[in-house]
């Protein structure tokens, strides 16, 4: 089933770093099939309040998705994100095409 790396990020110190690892990230998704679907704005508020920017990419399945994260290609850029940005990031499994809202209830 597909799955998601999905990050909230709150803050980003736009400089050589940040700038880096926006230059590598790609590589390390293409072996894994990595694409991204959403990456920051714009937005349309429709209820509460949004200061952040949404990333999200797609991962054929939740495997691949950890593979990704937890290969050595990211895991040598990592930290030019982690030390320059402030957010949230998890790993999300997708559901399937017939999906209902009701299918949640059991």
């Amino acid at each position: 089933m597909t799955a998601y790396a999905v990050a909230i990020v709150r803050e980003t110190q736009f400089g050589p770093e940040i700038r880096e690892y926006l230059q590598r990230i790609d590589a390390t998704l293409a072996p894994f099939s990595g694409v991204y679907r959403i990456h920051g704005g714009p937005y349309v508020p429709l209820e509460g309040a949004w200061s952040a920017d949404l990333i999200m990419i797609e991962f054929p399945s939740m495997q691949l998705a950890r593979d990704w994260y937890e290969s050595a290609a990211y895991r040598a850029i990592r930290p030019l994100r982690t030390e320059h940005s402030v957010g949230e990031v998890f790993l999300v499994e997708g559901v399937a095409p017939d999906h209902k809202g009701i299918d949640i209830l059991g």
